[in-house]
């Protein structure tokens, strides 16, 4: 994969119900590009993963997300899972974690149902962006244009439909990373 990520900082904002896959591929992506990789969750303790509607292993978290900052890390990924989006974006500290990081100007990937934070956190306006085609709508009424694509990169934030897509996220999100900070301007949703 294109890219070197050494000495980059990237978080993983999950909980319980997260899409295994989408937590562990892209892990270990990253970690193969030379970053280092921390769980954010907004307990700690452990989360459940999950392969589709069975549960997976359970993964240590690193830290709470009520006591990390965007300043902390060059980048975001935001793994999908149903129930994992949905338990995060009604956890204030969630939402204002992911909000920080567009705030900042850094990259940020979601896969899947992931986008949901997006949505919540406001970053969605004026943005073309890929997910698991039931958020289309939600997408939209936030200010979105949805796009049913494997992969789609757009000012620092690349997004992915679903596990089948992992390889082509994994790429993207590595050659975004390591060019991150490289003239990509600060936007937030207005």
């Amino acid at each position: 994969m294109a890219g070197s990520l050494d000495g980059k900082r990237i978080a993983f904002l999950a909980t319980d119900g997260v899409e295994q896959v989408e937590l562990t591929d892209p892990w270990e992506a990253l970690k193969g590009a030379g970053a280092e990789v921390e769980l954010i969750a907004p307990d700690s303790g452990q989360i459940q993963g999950m392969n589709h509607d069975e549960k997976g292993d359970t993964f240590p978290v690193d830290r709470k997300v009520g006591d990390v900052h965007a300043d902390d890390y060059d980048g975001l990924v935001l793994p999908g899972g149903v129930a994992n989006p949905d338990n995060l974006r009604v956890e204030p500290d969630a939402v204002n974690f992911v909000r920080s990081f567009f705030d900042a100007g850094k990259p940020v990937g979601a896969i899947c149902h992931g986008p949901w934070m997006l949505v919540e956190a406001d970053v969605v306006r004026g943005r073309t962006i890929t997910s698991w085609p039931s958020l289309q709508t939600d997408i939209r009424n936030a200010g979105g244009t949805w796009l049913d694509e494997r992969c789609h990169v757009e000012d620092g934030l690349v997004t992915s439909r679903k596990p089948d897509d992992l390889p082509a996220f994994c790429k993207a999100f590595i050659e975004t990373f390591s060019q991150a900070g490289q003239g990509r301007q600060a936007r937030r949703a207005s």
